[in-house]
C-alpha cells in the first residue's frame, strides 16, 4: 500500500520534520568548527595535528557513547533519550564558546560527542519503525537532509561570525539553538514496538557477517568523508588561494545544493533498487563512492577556482548518496528491537576508527603536505566502496535476513 498512497500520514511528518531539524541543528555544531581552524590555530597557537583532534575526540567520545545509547534506546523512551541528548550536546557547545584555553576546548567538543551518540540511534530507529521497508531509504534521506543542510549552515555561520565576531559567539549560538529541539521531540508518540522480552544481544548481532562487513566498509568512508569535512576549508585557504569568508561560503552553498539533492537522490535510487535486488541498497552506495572519488582529485589537484568548486559539487553529490541508505540496510538486516543497538554498534566502531582520520591527514600536513593528505584520504574513499562487494557477497549467500537473527522477528514484514 505504501507504493499505491506515496503521501505522508501526519504522524510521519511530525516524526521527520522535528528529527530532521535536530539533526540540522546537530551538524550546525558539529561542522561550526571547520571554518574557524585558521583563526583557532592563531589563537591558540597550536599545529594541524592539534587541531585535528577536535573532530577526532569528538568522533572517538560518540562512537563509545553509541553502544550504550542505543541499547537504552531499544529498551526504554526513544523519544526521552532524544531529548537528553540534544539538551547535552547544546550545553557542551556553549562551554566551547567560553573556552579559555585549547585543552578546555577539546573537552568540551568531547562533551558534543555525548549528547550526539544519545540522540542519533535512537532518532534513526524511531523513523525506520514509523515508514514501511519499501520507502525506508528514502524516509532516511530526508533526515539525512537536514545533516546535511545543518553542516552547510554551520561552516556558512563558523566562517562570517569567526570572521566578524571571533570564534567564541559562533559556539554559543549553535548551542542556544540546540535548545529549541529539545522539547519539540517530547510531543512526539513513539512507533509501536515488540515486546521487550525480543530485545536482541548484542553477540547474536555481531554473528552477521553482512553486518560485520557493513561495518569494515563504514570505517573506511568515515576516515575520508570526516579528513575531507574537516580539512577542506582549511585546504582551500591554504592552497587555492580562497579567502576565509569565500571558501566557507562556496563551500556552503556547495553543500545545500549538492549534498542535499544528492542525499535525496541517492534515497530514491537506493529504494527503486531494492525492488530488484536484495543488495540494491548496497549497489547505490558502492558505485557512488566510486563515481565521487575522481572529482575530490580533480578539485584537489585543481589550480582554477571553478574546477576546484565544480569537482567538489560533482563529489559531494554522490558521496551524499550514502547516508539514507546504509542505516536502511541494517535495520533491513535486523529485527525492529535491534534497530538502535546495531545503528549503535556500527556508529561505536566506524566512528572510533574512522575518527582517526582528520588527526593523522593534520600529521601528515605537518610531515610532508595536506594535499598528500588529502589524496590518502580519497584512496580510502575507493577502498571502502570495494568493501561493499564484499557486503554483496554475504548478502547473497546468507540472504538479507540472516538465519541468527529469525527468532527475535516478531512480524513477519520486519
Amino acid at each position: 500500500m505504501a507504493e499505491r498512497c506515496p503521501s505522508l500520514t501526519s504522524y510521519q511528518t511530525r516524526v521527520l520534520a522535528v528529527l530532521a531539524l535536530i539533526n540540522f541543528v546537530n551538524f550546525a555544531d558539529r561542522q561550526v568548527v571547520v571554518p574557524l581552524i585558521p583563526i583557532l590555530r592563531s589563537h591558540f597557537s597550536v599545529t594541524d595535528e592539534q587541531l585535528g583532534w577536535l573532530q577526532t575526540v569528538l568522533l572517538i567520545v560518540l562512537a563509545a557513547a553509541s553502544v550504550p545509547s542505543g541499547f537504552l534506546a531499544d529498551r526504554f523512551s526513544e523519544k526521552r533519550i532524544i531529548a537528553g541528548g540534544v539538551l547535552f550536546w547544546s550545553l557542551a557547545s556553549i562551554a566551547s564558546g567560553l573556552a579559555p584555553t585549547f585543552s578546555f576546548l577539546l573537552l568540551a567538543r568531547a562533551c558534543v560527542g555525548v549528547g550526539e551518540a544519545a540522540y542519533a540511534p535512537a532518532a534513526q530507529a524511531m523513523i525506520s519503525g514509523a515508514f514501511s521497508k519499501e520507502s525506508r531509504a528514502r524516509a532516511l534521506a530526508v533526515f539525512a537532509a537536514g545533516m546535511l543542510l545543518g553542516g552547510a549552515c554551520g561552516q556558512a555561520l563558523g566562517g562570517v561570525m569567526g570572521e566578524m565576531h571571533g570564534w567564541q559567539y559562533a559556539f554559543v549560538v549553535v548551542g542556544v539553538l540546540g535548545l529549541i529541539p529539545a522539547l519539540s521531540v517530547l510531543r512526539l508518540e513513539e512507533p509501536a514496538r515488540p515486546p521487550r522480552s525480543e530485545v536482541v544481544p548484542l553477540g547474536r548481532i555481531l554473528r552477521v557477517p553482512a553486518f560485520l562487513a557493513m561495518i569494515a566498509a563504514g570505517i573506511f568512508f568515515t576516515f575520508s568523508s570526516v579528513s575531507l569535512l574537516t580539512w577542506g576549508i582549511d585546504f582551500v585557504v591554504s592552497y587555492k588561494e580562497f579567502s576565509l569568508r569565500e571558501a566557507a561560503i562556496s563551500l556552503a552553498l556547495i553543500a545545500l545544493t549538492s549534498l542535499v539533492l544528492g542525499v535525496l537522490t541517492g534515497g530514491f535510487v537506493a529504494d527503486r533498487l531494492q525492488k530488484r535486488y536484495a543488495y540494491g541498497r548496497i549497489i547505490a552506495i558502492a558505485v557512488a563512492f566510486l563515481l565521487a572519488a575522481p572529482f575530490v582529485l580533480l578539485a584537489i589537484q585543481s589550480d582554477e577556482k571553478w574546477v576546484v568548486i565544480s569537482g567538489l559539487f560533482v563529489a559531494g553529490y554522490f558521496m551524499s548518496w550514502y547516508h539514507g541508505p546504509v542505516t536502511a540496510v541494517i535495520h533491513d538486516m535486523m529485527p525492529q528491537r535491534a534497530h538502535a543497538s546495531s545503528v549503535g554498534v556500527y556508529m561505536f566502531v566506524t566512528q572510533l576508527v574512522g575518527a582517526l582520520g582528520p588527526q593523522l591527514v593534520g600529521k601528515i600536513s605537518d610531515m610532508r603536505d595536506l594535499q598528500i593528505g588529502l589524496q590518502v584520504a580519497v584512496a580510502v574513499m575507493v577502498c571502502g566502496a570495494l568493501l561493499m562487494l564484499l557486503v554483496i557477497y554475504f548478502v547473497r549467500r546468507d540472504g538479507l535476513r540472516h538465519p541468527q537473527l529469525e527468532p527475535f522477528r516478531s512480524e513477519p514484514t520486519d
